[in-house]
């Protein structure tokens, strides 16, 4: 007697099946698919030419950093410059000019909200009396005028402005001169030591210090002494700055080729250089005041060695020391990567901070507003990434791959598995989106979904548009 397969294993069968005999994709199917996202996208999800993190299907709820109201748009990735650079990328691998004006928008709605301070916050509001509207170049706007390098917020537009302006062969006026102030600011707003603050407005310190002096430990007791409530003009490492400008930096001069980007760009290697802490913790904390010490910042952020902070440090050097063919920058390499390979914790993972001197894991216990000090990870607040996977065998690998000159792989650190061309083209919907479902991971922003529910996300589009226009290149070269 034959026995029935329940539909639900003969679904995963055919499913199975089906993925195994999938020819790839052809020339005329990528690019129905890039066109189909696309224009859902740029027609329905736009508003202004810009966008947010995620939508509710119904595109009802717009979320960034909160709830984005109806003329709100977000430049944090992944917002608009991230979105802007897929369009973009879809335009260099199809030469549709539908993609190029798509782009174009998205840059226009960032240049409307640069700042008189020269680069971008987080949000722009496109009503003058919004809630998140701030002091725009354009006289729209008022309120705050504090540019910043947090999140890689100014470093994404000002690489996408820049990539294309290039495209547009430099004769877009408004983006280009939106790009030559916002890299004229963040030169202006360096530190004598190459150090770079979390942002600036016109009330922004100007440090007096010595250009040579380096890293060290605080001789006070750090825990209960030596808060700045104005950290964000200190020496700034917190949230990747360092990679994100270094980016920004070897972007501006590739397209632009002034040597005051290279200048820049030597002078923050030296202040990494500078900035690594002595034995017996050869790595370097989230940011530092004047005198190179590490110092707080908001009420969760101690002066402590940052072993995220210091892989991008690590990236970084590796990056400077590459495109100026100078080993100095490769010098405190092996002794910060030995010392992070030390302090891991058992499942691969690094502590967001370690304790200064002691090397113990550091974290925080929240009662109420308050935050308390401890080296036990039993009560850690969830708002906070207070562990993360260690990358130390994959810079490994990037140093090794230096030392035996074959150059710095890319990515040094992957991202995490892909999904393949024929995946992103299957779950594309017939409304041209990539719908997620919410299953309780870490967002940007920390929005707000309940368990399950169906979302769409920037992250997301950018990413599969990539994927399908850098196979669209490889296919049509």
């Amino acid at each position: 007697m034959a026995t029935s397969i329940p539909i639900r294993h003969l679904s995963f069968w055919l499913i199975v099946f089906c993925n195994f005999c999938q020819a790839e994709p052809t020339v005329d199917e990528v690019k129905a698919a890039i066109k189909q996202s696309a224009t859902f996208f740029a027609e329905k999800v736009s508003k202004h030419g810009g966008y947010v993190y995620y939508y509710s299907t119904d595109l009802e709820k717009r979320l960034g950093e909160g709830v984005a109201e109806a003329d709100q748009i977000w430049v944090q990735p992944p917002g608009t410059p991230t979105v802007g650079m897929a369009f973009l990328e879809a335009y260099q691998a199809t030469r549709d000019p539908f993609y190029l004006q798509v782009a174009i928008n998205a840059a226009e709605a960032l240049v409307y909200g640069q700042l008189q301070s020269g680069a971008w916050t987080n949000a722009i509001d496109f009503n003058p009396r919004g809630s998140r509207v701030s002091q725009y170049r354009n006289g729209k706007g008022k309120g705050r005028n504090f540019s910043t390098l947090d999140d890689d917020i100014s470093q994404s537009a000002i690489q996408f402005l820049a990539k294309l302006d290039r495209e547009t062969g430099f004769q877009n006026r408004s983006i280009h001169e939106a790009v030559e102030l916002a890299l004229n600011a963040l030169l202006g707003a360096q530190f004598p030591n190459g150090a770079l603050p979390q942002g600036w407005d016109e009330t922004s310190a100007s440090a007096n210090q010595s250009a040579d002096k380096k890293a060290n430990y605080p001789e006070y007791d750090w825990r209960t002494e030596g808060r700045i409530k104005e950290y964000w003009d200190a020496y700034t490492l917190n949230d990747g700055v360092a990679e994100t400008v270094v980016d920004t930096l070897l972007t501006a001069y590739e397209v632009y080729q002034k040597e005051e980007y290279n200048d820049a760009l030597r002078r923050l290697g030296d202040f990494l250089i500078l900035a690594q802490m002595p034995s017996p913790q050869p790595a370097w904390a989230q940011q530092y005041n004047y005198e190179m010490q590490p110092i707080w910042a908001r009420k969760f952020e101690p002066p402590a060695i940052a072993a995220r902070e210091s892989e991008g440090v690590i990236i970084s050097l590796m990056k400077i020391a590459m495109h100026f063919k100078d080993k100095k920058y490769l010098e405190p390499i092996p002794a910060a990567l030995k010392y992070l390979e030390a302090s891991e914790l058992p499942g691969g993972v690094l502590p967001r901070y370690l304790e200064l001197k002691t090397n113990e894991p550091l974290y925080m216990e929240r009662d109420g507003k308050a935050y308390k000090l401890t080296n036990s990870d039993a009560r850690l607040p969830s708002h906070y990434g207070w562990k993360n996977p260690s990358n130390v065998t994959h810079l490994k690998t990037a140093w090794q791959s230096i030392q035996s000159r074959k150059g710095l792989p890319s990515p040094v650190v992957p991202e995490g598995p892909m999904p393949t061309v024929p995946e992103v083209i299957s779950s594309l919907d017939s409304e041209g989106r990539w719908v997620s479902e919410y299953s309780g991971e870490a967002l940007v922003g920390q929005p707000k979904f309940a368990s399950g529910e169906a979302y769409i996300n920037s992250a997301v589009f950018s990413r599969n548009m990539g994927i399908l226009s850098q196979y669209l290149i490889k296919m049509t070269q």
